[in-house]
């Protein structure tokens, strides 16, 4: 018989499962992670001749969706995964026979990911399999953006700011870094669409880029007032509920004003969704330089918030 050792399970008696353990066990049943993995295995590195054999696909997926979970760097994830247990039961990593892979491997994984743009197709599949579930998206679309801030130092290499980023102004305030722009399902909270800009791009641009084109209803903020051309052209049956914009020579009536309060009991479920992405997942600030590396990286995160949102129908079913 193989002895045990004082840290094992068995010895832990007051042992209680933590918030973290129990997102882990639910998010492992509900990902589809043979059809993800299948997207990767074209581009995965094979085994060439008696070098060291490449880790699973699914393994390195694993820990590059717990860099999006709990905003973790390439070093970082490394640390986590020897410090927490949860997690190394997640990825399945036994340390008694193995080590966690190495900084330089997570780093390797995400540069493929990025380079043949794989978390758009991620995004793409994950929807399919929702559908596949029954959560279709339905005929109402509510469109919003938010910023993404970005390092605003110049203490790097080039002495400059990322010149992929741009600054903007929100009320009083000014923001530099990007704007991610969604698409959300109005029943099911859902994203269906991603477009992902420099923050001095109004938000208004990208209203054709957010709706699937089947649309009979589309709510937005006062941003995207003012677009019914825009509208027609992509969702020619869609009635604007977008909410009416005052000015400083034109004060919106009562009226104007109930109706904006009774579209905001609508528009305000996309709030949802940003919450999980910035305040559950962490993604206020990009982590990486170039527009390109952080859409990559806003197209997996969106993906994964699908995943969280539908979570209860998935374990359900």
């Amino acid at each position: 018989m193989r002895q045990q050792t004082f840290a094992s399970d068995d010895f832990e008696k007051y042992r209680k499962k933590t918030r973290k353990e129990v997102f882990l066990e639910e998010m492992d049943q509900i990902i589809p992670w043979k059809a993800l993995s299948k997207v990767i295995k074209p581009y995965y590195p094979k085994p060439k001749g008696a070098g060291r054999r490449p880790i699973g696909i699914e393994r390195m997926l694993r820990i590059h969706f717990l860099q999006h979970w709990f905003e973790l760097s390439d070093p970082g994830a490394e640390e986590a995964l020897y410090d927490s247990r949860a997690m190394r039961h997640f990825v399945g990593i036994d340390l008694g026979k193995e080590p966690v892979p190495d900084e330089t491997t997570i780093l390797n994984f995400r540069h493929l990911m990025e380079r043949y743009n794989l978390g758009d197709e991620m995004f793409r599949l994950v929807n399919v399999y929702l559908a596949e579930s029954g959560l279709k998206v339905n005929r109402g679309t509510i469109v919003d953006a938010t910023i993404i801030d970005a390092p605003t130092s110049t203490k790097n290499k080039d002495k400059t700011r990322d010149p992929d980023m741009h600054q903007t102004r929100k009320g009083n305030q000014w923001y530099f870094g990007m704007k991610a722009h969604i698409g959300v399902d109005n029943q099911t909270k859902l994203i269906h669409s991603v477009a992902v800009t420099a923050a001095n791009v109004h938000d208004s641009q990208l209203l054709g880029d957010l709706l699937h084109g089947d649309e009979t209803h589309v709510w937005g903020d006062s941003a995207y007032a003012g677009q019914k051309q825009q509208l027609y052209e992509q969702a020619p049956n869609a009635k604007d509920f977008t909410q009416k914009k005052g000015s400083r020579y034109r004060k919106l009536t009562e009226c104007e004003q109930s109706a904006n309060r009774y579209k905001s009991k609508i528009r305000s479920r996309v709030e949802h969704v940003f919450g999980v992405m910035k305040c559950q997942f962490g993604f206020t600030k990009v982590r990486y330089r170039g527009l390109d590396k952080n859409a990559q990286c806003v197209f997996t995160k969106c993906a994964l918030v699908n995943l969280v949102l539908a979570k209860k129908k998935l374990l359900a079913v």
